[in-house]
């Protein structure tokens, strides 16, 4: 059993207002490439988990990690009966803390999975209900398709008017982790207006913003070097994902993107990349 787990991007990151509960309220774009992080799973004796790939090191398998989180919650929803243990090999593919989405897409993976083999019946709005109980960009994560989050990312619809499927795309980080939580902390509270909607896909796009890209940049400079190095190869939008520090590009013909992608490897060699398109 295969599910991959397709890495996340904001196309725009609108920060509204902070609520009372601690969180923010958001509007935001999310948008999906067609690679990411690879599970594999079997029916085994019990539950257990192995993470490998260049950026498994240092990551829990044990009953914390996200992925056996929804393994245990679909359980408890659904009945252990009809979900067997599984022996689950995650293949890390995407930079942790990086913004996007690889442990919520981690996890979205999993119920994909468990809902193929197991549970058939269950929609992906329910799926999505259940397993982003566990974080908010789960349930985007779930369907992996371009559409809108609003609340704090957690209520989607469909955005039919953004035709991206197949878009050149061009993923960089620094390989500099940006913790998530203390650059949400540190947004200057003011509210800089609404996501653009319109029938120009490039103008909404570039109307649109990343409110979090100040204080990810204060905690990670690199970002800004990321973004300039990307400007510069022509992409049609280049700008920061989620918390950071990764960026993309999104260019017209799969030629730009990996010609850009080649000369950022020799200016760069110690960034990551990921070319790819969107789903």
């Amino acid at each position: 059993m295969r599910e991959t787990g397709w890495a996340k991007i904001n196309l725009a990151l609108h920060i509204r207002a902070r609520r009372s509960d601690g969180y923010h309220a958001i509007e935001t774009l999310f948008a999906f490439v067609d690679a990411g992080d690879a599970i594999e799973a079997e029916v085994a004796d019990r539950d257990h988990l192995v993470i490998d790939g260049e950026f498994g090191g240092g990551l829990s398998a044990g009953a914390d990690n996200l992925v056996l989180r929804t393994l245990t919650l679909l359980r408890d929803r659904y009945g252990a009966p009809r979900i067997p243990p599984l022996a689950i090999g995650l293949t890390k593919r995407l930079p942790v803390a990086a913004g996007i989405g690889g442990g919520s897409a981690d996890a979205a993976a999993m119920a994909r999975l468990v809902r193929r083999h197991f549970l058939p019946e269950v929609g992906n709005e329910a799926l999505a209900r259940l397993a982003g109980s566990l974080g908010a960009d789960i349930a985007a994560c779930v369907a992996s398709e371009t559409c809108l989050g609003v609340g704090v990312g957690e209520e989607l619809s469909a955005v039919p008017e953004l035709l991206l499927t197949g878009t050149p795309v061009l993923l960089v980080n620094p390989r500099q982790p940006v913790a998530t939580g203390p650059v949400f902390a540190a947004w200057d509270g003011v509210d800089r207006g609404p996501l653009f909607t319109g029938a120009d896909l490039r103008a909404q796009l570039f109307a649109a913003r990343n409110d979090l890209q100040r204080p990810a940049v204060a905690q990670c400079p690199a970002i800004v070097d990321v973004l300039t190095e990307l400007g510069a190869l022509k992409p049609w939008l280049a700008r920061m994902s989620g918390s950071g520090a990764t960026c993309f590009a999104l260019f017209d013909a799969p030629a730009e993107r990996d010609a850009a992608a080649a000369i950022l490897a020799a200016r760069h060699p110690g960034w990551w990349q990921m070319a790819g398109t969107l789903r």
